[in-house]
Order: C-alpha cells, then structure tokens, then sequence
C-alpha cells in the first residue's frame, strides 16, 4: 500500500512517458500545452533539455513551470519533472 499519494504518482511515473518538452525557447513556450495536458490527463512528464537550462537547475525550472500553471510538482529526476494537478 501506498503511504502518501505522492509516492503513488511517483511509481506511476516510471512507466509514464515524456509529453512535454522545454527547450531554448524556455517554460513560457510550453505553458500552454502542460496546461492542456494536464486538464486530460493525471500526471504530465516534462522533459528540460539541456538549451532551457542555461545556468538554471531542472529543479528552480521545474519548480516555476509548476506555478505558471497551478500544478503540483511530483519529483524532479535528472532533467525531467513530473506534475499533477
């Protein structure tokens, strides 16, 4: 049994695919569609590549991707984010 639904999703995220990913044009060129996204769907894996990161952590990234657009942020690993919202 799960203990939180944090792990939950976190286990659902494993076998989930990347549907959304940033990249020189930054988070706000992908606002739209993780908004989208997320109204279909429970969980959205974002995958930052390395030109939407510049001097900025995957985790500062992902972090304000989630509040643009009201989201949860479930992890972060390696240079892909999870949400849920």
């Amino acid at each position: 049994m799960f203990e939180s639904m944090s792990e939950k999703y976190r286990a659902q995220a494993q076998d989930l695919d990347v549907t959304v990913w940033v990249g020189k044009s930054g988070i706000e060129a992908v606002r739209d569609e993780l908004d989208d996204q997320l109204a279909n769907r429970e969980l959205v894996k974002v995958k930052f590549l390395r030109s939407a990161r510049g001097g900025t952590s995957t985790d500062e990234l992902a972090a304000d991707l989630a509040e643009m657009v009201d989201a949860e942020l479930i992890e972060t690993r390696g240079n892909t984010g999870v949400y849920h919202r």
